[in-house]
């Protein structure tokens, strides 16, 4: 123990000597002075020696030890290898176990926690993985656990005596102040600036605490006295001595270098545990991870007179459990030797749950729970003390496999307190009919309930419990049956002893409505003993009162029959969410099931008379059979009434209710829910109740009973049901809400009419009683159940009672279903006790003297008012004769000719239906003989109609031609498209390109707003195309160069785009029409209607009006802008020539968008004036033309007649506004803009700052020289069309792309040689094959002749020849361009293009711009931008995103990190520390990554929740399904239910499409307007 005085002397030499801390001279003294005398000590000899014999004998430990990280992946498998839940392993341990090939859950961590491989007492099979198999210790190491042993003495004994008089002002974290309001109580307090007050609370929420201030203790008390505040409560400060502070600095880095010193040998962490392997569980946090247990945490392990303590402490903190030493219960608890141990030793669960009875102090007057009128304290200090619920659940969670009386005894009253427990919840949270005048205030009813979900699991381990020992079950039983007693001996309610009498019977009760008295739905108790008697299968029970046990779950039952009646409406919505929740999967095992269960155990006890003579009674239905008339509401009830009646004898998937197991009770859910329709896995899951390890059961039957279909690229997987399995469906399922059942009833009579079955839904073969309720079948025969059907039956002429006598058929049904079962199990025996059929054989008494139900249903089956219910009749007369042939041991043939019945199969039943058959088949033959003549008959009407259109046609032939010249090519295109429409050869540019037949072509379109009919003339009205324009990054290929400087747009020069293409402007459009003035009429209503919104009720909408944003009239889809429609005209210069109105607002629309598109191109403000406006309108269209070409080839589709209507739309509509642009522009501004890009490729002194071809996109470049040439071709005299020159711009430009590909995509031997001759430079490589110098060629050119030929088919009209509108060739795509094959040929005078020369005049001063080294950074052609490829399984990315850690948080785990799926950046989103300033706003890491990354549009991945995040701007973004499945193809947002995920790649790839087409932004409008919560998200904090 030496080392402790020197640390006492020399810790707070170091650490924390003033007001800041200095981390660099801490980190250089504290390994010289601290750190070396502790490895000497720990190593007995020099360190480096002895660490590095440590690492030479190390051996890997049986105990894997790892801690997890936060949001690291964790694996649990779903066998039955584990003994808890709580066992998981880590992903290496995992992937080298046998646990791999078994079902397993991954989920992330939250910090903290270990792997639990090597653990014997964890896993029941498999606790090894393939590293931490058992080995031989090294007996040599065993001083280092005594070494270390001291070393942790000082780590909680950290200083020996305070030194000095300086005390730190330490402020700590809570969970119940905000960002802001530490911000703001800090600036007040300490007088600090903003920026160092958000430092500050940066660092408290980081780390926990952070020093505010340094001084002597009264300086620093003044600072803490100063944190008050009037809204919230004040902040946690504690003055602090820095002798204190400088101890636990070091303790702090004392654990991480001997998590460093343990790495050096794995027997080293064996040695801490190895004195109490196989007692505990590894720790959870990270300082108790090295801590060995039996110094310091032997006392609260042997001893639980601190618990209560600890657990007050945690109930009135504030900090989350997981940062409270009482989170250290999962480890020890779930220790089934432990656990054990303590139960008998220390009486745990006693303790534990007299600890929690006593934290819920508030009663009413007779001891139970009072939830009402709770504020938001004591709501706050009920949800911490249910943690205590999870201890109890942590010390149950393992049934003990051997008794001993010890165990017994303690356990015994530890049920004895939770028996007290319970009693304070039976009869909790009463309720009484609301008559009159409906409830004022809401009662509080989520407490109890919560308590009760809570709890559910607890209840069944505790039945688990006793069932594991004879002994116990019986004991525990008499316990609960007594404490049943004292709970009824308190509820008296004014109930007075009565005794009902009916046909001959009597039965004693008490008088007691529950439409009138108090009745509570909360009875555990009972439920408690329900589920109990269950198991009690083969032990007698005496001395029980059957009306005392069914008493209470009785009015509990009858509550939800009048609930559901509508009888108390009054009493708001608080009684009906009780209801729902009381029939809810989620409560439903331990609330309505064991209400049935106990129902059933009163009634195997009682006389069926009696049982249902009491049931009459509580349903308040007791004189019905005095006066047959009943309400409306009472008939209702009475329908409850009959269901209930199915319950007792029909439910008997129950073990210990019926002989099944637990599989066969899950099969019947599982039939059930399918039979309503086809399902998913997790919706499968929902369905079925989880027990105590969130496990269903569901896969060991599901296939069993159903079949799986897996999903397409959207959907999911769904489960059918097998057709084999439809016979165990049950109409009136007791699970089944009306809604369910109506669905189940319609589906189930589809499918039978679909197989030509009968429609009949017959009651299932049931499992037969256990011994115990053998007796519940006599109810079906028993007095009172005729007398439903002698009242019902004979007046079913009411339409409205329908449904009572489909369930008094199905009750009968039921009768002789359960008859035939008897009939065939006691065929051996002769056992005809259950004899149902002739009970309902026999006719009535006198003097009413009434038919039998037998004879009145065969009166009945043929009666035109039950046609709906005849083949349910049939069906029970059919059976009634199986079952008489099954006693007379007649065959059921010679049983009808001897009843003179007819059967399905016999002689005299054949003819009839063969005689039914021949007129069927006559009929039909008569109806296909008129159906044949009607259709003869239509056929010669059209011949004749066919002939007379021939001759007409004839005689008008010349009108006819006319007309087809002239029509609207959206109506025409296979015309156009034809061969014989145009020449042989078709052509898109130069002197014979192709021309429409007249000099304008008309085109027809029609409003969306007003549905007016328009054709679009220049002279005509002005019509528009609704757009939205976008800054894109979809094909950049240098990300890392921002697009320009947003404090110097006004100096960005546009006109020349780069070839990687680092950002463009994208046009979009939904293709809808309008008029221009019908659009500015819609545009501004909605300004108004968003002027007239209130201040205080604005919210970010899906769309932005102030930025010219709107939704498309039609189809809701975002835009911006509009784009004027243009007519197809010989020459650009034509457009808007003339000095009309109309005219006019052609050219305003022309400006409005041209503005729109600067605008949103360049972000500044809208200036029409400015000369940049063209130059974006023709960028624009170069880059939305490049873009759609990409698109083609990525999907394999070929260049023309593969695009929808609405890009094609689009693209005509820009390209014709781009060569009409120039009008509304100043024609000086673009005649400058023409002579600086024709410099580019013709050098001309006079311009200056021309770019190397090197550094220009050549199809930019072509598609700005055509739509700004018509400015200079109208003040050109020289007679050169328009058409010729833009085949000139077409071939100088492909000559300089050639010579771009040659320079830095290939070498060449012919061209190079040129290029060596103009620029006299010799440093360029030759290669042997000239057949591969074409190859590159060819392939680098071909994108850019692809989108010339999409540019030049949009700007002339020339329709595309049949060889593009397939897979393409080469020929016939140079062909359309009027471009030689081998294009090679431009180079040389002979080619007939004169190119050649003037590129060797102009060659060599246009390389000189750009030193050759530089030429090879780009190559052609450009590669398609992809997504970032995913990794398959998605517990990879778990794992990487776990690694990430903050950058600007010193090393801490982002608590969001989420991926970039355009560049693969990992970002900690949504988190104050990585805010940056955007634009004068704070904005998270995400948004200012996408403005970065995507020009304002990104797409993430955020791991830990496996969700898709799509994000547009600020204030925009929506939540999309991820591309990972499980198996079942569904995704797992959130990874709530834990199945492994893999990658998708076909919803992968439809990510990438949406992103590929620009439809991100229009995806986030729809969600939003189709979800409103999605615009509440402050997106731009993400």
């Amino acid at each position: 123990l030496f080392t402790l005085p020197h640390l006492a002397c020399y810790v707070p030499k170091i650490y924390c000597l003033g007001p800041n801390l200095n981390p660099q001279n801490e980190d250089l003294l504290a390994p010289l002075l601290l750190q070396s005398p502790l490895e000497w000590y720990l190593c007995g000899e020099e360190p480096s020696v002895g660490l590095a014999k440590l690492e030479q004998n190390n051996q890997p430990s049986q105990l894997c030890g790892h801690v997890f990280k936060v949001g690291e992946p964790t694996y649990s498998c779903r066998y039955s290898c584990a003994a808890d839940p709580t066992c998981v392993l880590c992903m290496q341990c995992f992937l080298g176990s046998v646990h791999k090939e078994h079902r397993y859950r991954m989920t992330t961590s939250g910090g903290g926690g270990f792997c639990d491989c090597g653990d014997t007492e964890a896993w029941k099979k498999g606790p090894y993985c393939q590293k931490h198999e058992p080995n031989i210790s090294d007996s040599s190491q065993k001083h280092i656990g005594r070494n270390v042993t001291c070393i942790f003495i000082y780590l909680f004994i950290f200083f020996s005596r305070v030194r000095g008089d300086t005390y730190y002002c330490m402020l700590f974290n809570d969970e119940v102040h905000t960002y802001e309001q530490v911000i703001y109580t800090l600036q007040k307090a300490v007088n600090c600036t903003q920026k160092e007050a958000v430092s500050f609370a940066t660092t408290v929420d980081r780390d926990g605490r952070k020093s505010v201030r340094f001084g002597d203790f009264q300086f620093c008390e003044q600072a803490k006295s100063r944190n008050t505040s009037r809204q919230t409560k004040p902040l946690r400060v504690q003055v602090m001595h820095s002798s204190v502070v400088a101890h636990q600095c070091f303790a702090l880095k004392a654990l991480t270098w001997l998590g460093q010193i343990i790495r050096y040998s794995g027997q080293s962490l064996a040695a801490l545990h190895r004195p109490h392997c196989g007692e505990y569980r590894q720790s959870h946090t990270p300082l108790l991870s090295l801590l060995p247990l039996s110094p310091l945490l032997r006392p609260l392990h042997h001893s639980l007179q601190n618990y209560e303590r600890l657990q007050s402490d945690y109930v009135k903190d504030d900090h989350d459990r997981e940062f409270s030493i009482t989170d250290l219960s999962v480890q020890m608890f779930t220790v089934p030797s432990l656990a054990r141990m303590l139960i008998t030793e220390e009486n745990l669960m006693t303790t534990i749950i007299r600890t929690f009875v006593d934290h819920l102090r508030h009663r009413d007057l007779q001891g139970r729970f009072q939830f009402e009128r709770y504020t938001a304290q004591q709501a706050f200090k009920f949800r911490r003390v249910q943690s205590l619920i999870g201890d109890l659940k942590y010390v149950l969670i393992s049934r003990p496999t051997e008794w001993t009386d010890q165990l017994r005894e303690k356990y015994l009253e530890g049920f004895d307190a939770f028996l007290e427990l319970l009693k304070c919840m039976q009869g909790m949270d009463p309720v009484v009919r609301q008559v009159g005048q409906h409830i004022e205030m809401e009662p509080e009813w989520e407490a109890a309930f919560t308590l009760q979900m809570k709890l559910t699991h607890i209840i069944s381990m505790m039945q688990e419990w006793c069932a594991s020992d004879e002994r116990v079950l019986i004991e525990a039983y008499k316990k609960c049956l007594s404490a049943l007693t004292h709970c009824h001996s308190g509820f008296t309610d004014g109930e007075q002893p009565i005794t009902l009498s009916m046909c001959g019977h009597s039965v004693e009760t008490i008088r007691y409505c529950v439409s009138q008295e108090k009745v509570s739905i909360h009875l555990p108790v009972s439920r408690l003993l329900a589920g109990l008697h269950a198991l009690l299968s083969t032990t007698e029970v005496s001395e029980l009162s059957p009306p005392m046990l069914i008493e209470h779950p009785l009015r509990c039952l009858v509550l939800c029959a009048q609930v559901h009646a509508g009888m108390w409406r009054r009493n708001g919505f608080s009684l009906v969410n009780q209801i729902y929740y009381y029939h809810n999967v989620k409560c439903r095992v331990e609330m309505f099931d064991k209400d049935l269960i106990m129902l059933q155990a009163g009634a195997s006890m009682m006389d069926p008379n009696h049982f249902l003579m009491i049931v009459l009674s509580r349903f308040e239905l007791y004189h019905i059979f005095t006066y047959h008339k009943l309400k409306k509401k009472k008939k209702i009830v009475f329908h409850a009434l009959l269901v209930f009646d199915f319950f007792p004898v029909g439910e008997r998937y129950t073990a210990g209710v019926g002989q099944v197991e637990s599989s066969d009770e899950t099969r019947r859910e599982i039939v059930h829910q399918l039979c309503i329709r086809p399902m998913a896995h997790s919706e499968l899951v929902k369905a079925l109740p989880e027990n105590e390890n969130k496990e269903t059961g569901m896969e060991r039957v599901i296939d069993s009973v159903a079949l799986f279909k897996k999903p397409g690229v959207t959907g999911r997987g769904l489960y059918k049901l097998r057709p084999d399995c439809a016979k165990m469906f049950n109409l009136y399922f007791h699970h089944y809400s009306r809604a369910d059942q109506s669905k189940a009833e319609e589906a189930q009579r589809r499918i039978k009419r679909q197989n030509g079955e009968d429609s009949v839904l017959p009651p299932p073969v049931l499992p037969r009683f256990c011994p115990l309720f053998a007796s519940l079948v006599n109810i079906l025969f028993h007095h009172d159940i005729f007398f439903y059907h002698d009242i019902f039956l004979p007046h079913t002429q009411v339409r409205a009672q329908y449904e009572l006598v489909l369930q008094v058929l199905h009750l009968i049904g039921m009768g002789l279903v359960e008859e035939q079962q008897h009939l065939i199990g006691s065929a051996d025996d002769n056992d005809t006790n259950f004899n149902f059929t002739l009970k309902i054989s026999r006719p009535g008494e006198a003097p009413a003297n009434t038919p039998s139900i037998l004879a009145l249903l065969e009166t009945l089956q043929n009666a035109p008012h039950l046609e709906v219910h005849k083949d349910m009749i049939r069906w029970i007369l059919k059976v009634k004769l199986i079952q008489i042939s099954l006693q007379s041991h007649l065959s059921l043939e010679c049983l009808c000719k001897c009843l003179s019945y007819p059967i399905e199969g016999s002689k005299s039943q054949k003819n009839k239906q063969s005689k039914k058959k021949t007129v069927r088949d006559k009929d039909k033959a008569e109806r296909k003989r008129k159906a044949e003549m009607a259709r003869l008959r239509r056929e010669k009407i059209m011949a004749q109609m066919s002939e007379m259109q021939r001759h007409f046609i004839n005689e008008n032939k010349e009108l006819f031609q006319q007309s087809l010249e002239e029509l609207d090519p959206s109506t025409s295109s296979t015309l156009e498209h034809s061969p014989s429409s145009c020449d042989s050869a078709l052509v898109c540019v130069g002197p014979r390109r192709w021309r429409a037949g007249g000099s304008e072509r008309r085109q027809m379109v029609t409003c969306i707003l007003c549905q007016e009919e328009q054709e679009i003339r220049t002279d005509g009205k002005a019509m528009v195309l609704a757009a939205f324009v976008q800054r894109s990054t979809v094909m950049s290929k240098n990300r890392k160069r921002p697009p320009h400087n947003p404090g110097m747009s006004l100096y960005y020069d546009p006109l020349f785009m780069h070839p990687d293409l680092s950002f463009g402007t994208h046009t979009g459009s939904c293709g809808h029409i309008m008029h221009s003035h019908c659009w500015q009429r819609y545009f501004e209503a909605v300004q108004a209607k968003e002027q007239r919104r209130q201040q205080r009720l604005r919210v970010h909408t899906s769309y932005d009006v102030e930025n010219g944003e709107f939704l498309c009239p039609l189809c809701e889809c975002l835009s911006n802008t509009v784009i004027p429609l243009l007519p197809l005209t010989k020459t650009s210069c034509r457009y808007c020539n003339k000095h009309t109105d109309d005219c006019y607002t052609i050219k305003e629309m022309l400006t409005t968008f041209g503005t729109a598109t600067y605008k949103v191109g360049l972000k500044v403000h809208p200036n029409e004036q400015d000369p940049r406006v063209p130059i974006m309108c023709w960028g624009s269209c170069a880059y939305t033309i490049q873009c759609i070409e990409r698109l083609l080839v990525d999907e394999e589709k070929p260049l023309f007649g593969s695009l929808p209507c609405r890009q094609d739309d689009c693209l005509s509509s820009l390209t014709r506004f781009g060569s009409a642009c120039w009008t509304v522009s100043s024609h000086t501004t673009v005649q400058n803009h023409f002579i600086r890009l024709l410099a580019a490729l013709v050098p001309d002194p006079r311009v200056e700052n021309t770019p190397c071809i090197l550094d220009i996109d050549m199809f930019h470049l072509l598609v700005s020289l055509v739509l700004s040439h018509p400015a200079i071709l109208c003040l050109d005299s020289s007679g050169l069309s328009a058409d010729a020159a833009q085949l000139h711009f077409l071939h100088l430009v492909t000559v300089a792309h050639i010579v771009q590909i040659l320079l830095t995509s290939v070498p060449g031997e012919n061209l190079i040689l040129l290029l060596h001759n103009c620029m006299h430079f010799s440093g360029l490589h030759e290669v042997s094959s000239g057949w591969h110098l074409w190859h590159c060629v060819k392939a680098g050119i071909l994108p850019y002749l692809r989108a010339a030929a999409l540019f030049f088919h949009y700007l002339n009209g020339a329709p595309a020849p049949p060889e593009l509108h397939s897979a393409g060739e080469w020929e016939a795509l140079c062909g359309y361009l009027c471009l030689p094959s081998n294009l090679l040929q431009a180079a040389w005078p002979s080619s007939g293009l004169s190119c050649s020369s003037t590129l060797k005049r102009s060659l060599q001063p246009m390389l000189k711009c750009s030193p050759f080294f530089t030429i090879s950074r780009f190559r052609f052609p450009r590669e398609s931008n992809h997504l970032i490829e995913l990794p398959g399984d998605y517990s990879a990315l778990i794992n990487q995103a776990s690694s990430f850690t903050c950058p600007k948080s010193g090393g801490d785990k982002s608590r969001a990190p989420t991926l970039c799926l355009v560049c693969g950046a990992m970002l900690c989103s949504q988190s104050y520390c990585c805010q940056t300033e955007l634009e004068g706003e704070d904005v998270g890491a995400c948004t200012a990554h996408t403005f970065a990354c995507g020009a304002g549009v990104g797409i993430f991945l955020r791991v830990r929740e496996s969700q898709v995040l799509f994000l547009a701007g600020k204030t925009k973004g929506c939540f999309y399904a991820p591309p990972y499945l499980d198996d079942y193809g569904e995704t797992d947002q959130g990874l709530r239910r834990g199945n492994p995920l893999h990658l998708c790649q076909e919803r992968y790839r439809k990510v990438q499409k949406l992103w590929r087409q620009h439809s991100i932004t229009e995806e986030i409008g729809h969600a939003q307007e189709a979800n409103q919560t999605l615009v509440g998200i402050d997106w731009q904090h993400l």
